[in-house]
């Protein structure tokens, strides 16, 4: 796995021969295994079989996936035609995160920008820089704008232990570096406050249990893996003082689609008056969309990852299934969280509510 400035990254591109590289996200904890991409195909297929996952990533694969394309079409002679779809094919590998189009999208701007041939090779290569670089420093400015949230509980608890909950994967597995829900966390952490971390499993793929609390062990972040359902009955005991997630999608009036289940987190957290933030960097929020119950597309997975559970028995990666062989399932893999159970957005640029005003008056040359 890539080290960078100490800190461990899911994605690289190998400086010897220009291979996309990533850590296997499927098969974390248990194993560490990095896998090299070099064409377009291998980036779709990583993508959709969630060798990487998480909005910021998946977005910076993309990216990346665009300089194998324009590589691909330096040597092959493909015109602009084949660039266009080759971008269509890799925004459309997931639907629901908007950072995957975002992404592509604008590597495919500066790779047509040049007219020759090599000359996109290189445009392409350092926009797909520059957009890692940003997300790098986003999710890091995230910490910083998030910290204060956890510094005031913590201080009004006097010193006790400040209990968050979180939901599914968005810690730097999910971005490239610091994570967006977690990036708080980490800083808390660094600051010295006494913090616990309150990890949802993440049915049906179990991100939380695999990932995020594989992510906090390797902080020493002190955390407790629970099921999914158990947010609620822990916020009516008052074991919980905060609640962080991430997005795929936030739109420009603060409806947020993120994992399966967040909704039920929020109602839970508006019925016990505890705080529900949203981190996330810009290239999350969906500038054209409002409304987004009716507007985000809801990708629908394999129903088979809901029949079948996979995990270690002591020896290897084993895959069982939970379910009667004729019992069929469904799969959403995201649900989307009203902006009127939002407590806050965490950005870069800052918190703000979640308001299409507020949003505008934050982040006003993005809001078209």
């Amino acid at each position: 796995m890539n080290t960078r400035d100490n800190r461990l990254r899911p994605i690289w591109v190998d400086e010897r021969d220009g291979a996309l590289k990533v850590i296997d996200q499927r098969r974390l904890p248990h194993e560490r295994v990095v896998l090299d991409l070099r064409s377009v195909d291998d980036v779709i297929a990583a993508i959709r079989a969630m060798v990487v996952r998480g909005a910021p990533l998946i977005g910076v694969a993309g990216a990346h996936g665009m300089v194998l394309a324009a590589r691909a079409a330096a040597g092959g002679g493909q015109g602009s035609a084949g660039r266009q779809h080759e971008a269509a094919r890799l925004a459309a590998a997931r639907p629901t995160a908007v950072n995957l189009a975002w992404a592509v999208g604008r590597v495919l701007r500066a790779a047509l920008s040049a007219a020759d041939p090599i000359e996109r090779v290189a445009q392409a290569a350092e926009a797909a820089e520059a957009i890692t670089a940003e997300e790098v420093e986003n999710c890091r400015r995230i910490g910083v704008h998030g910290l204060p949230i956890i510094e005031a509980l913590a201080a009004v608890k006097g010193g006790r232990t400040v209990n968050v909950l979180t939901h599914c994967n968005a810690g730097w597995l999910a971005c490239v570096e610091h994570g967006t829900a977690t990036a708080p966390i980490y800083a808390a952490c660094d600051r010295g406050i006494d913090l616990h971390v309150w990890v949802d499993e993440t049915r049906p793929l179990n991100q939380g249990a695999r990932l995020t609390a594989w992510e906090l062990a390797e902080r020493g972040v002190r955390h407790t893996v629970i099921t999914d359902n158990a947010g609620g009955h822990l916020m009516q005991r008052g074991l919980v003082d905060l609640v962080i997630v991430g997005s795929d999608r936030t739109t420009a009036a603060g409806d947020v689609a993120n994992k399966i289940g967040t909704y039920l987190k929020a109602l839970a957290a508006r019925d016990n008056h505890l705080p529900f933030y949203v981190a996330l960097p810009s290239s999350t929020f969906d500038w054209e969309l409002g409304d987004g119950v009716a507007g985000i597309p809801i990708e629908e997975r394999d129903p088979e990852e809901v029949r079948w559970v996979q995990g270690w028995d002591g020896r290897r990666r084993a895959r069982v299934r939970i379910c009667p062989e004729k019992s069929p399932a469904a799969n959403f893999a995201f649900d989307v969280t009203p902006a009127r159970l939002v407590t806050g957005l965490i950005t870069e640029r800052g918190i703000c509510n979640a308001t299409a005003e507020d949003i505008r008056r934050l982040f006003p040359d993005k809001v078209k």
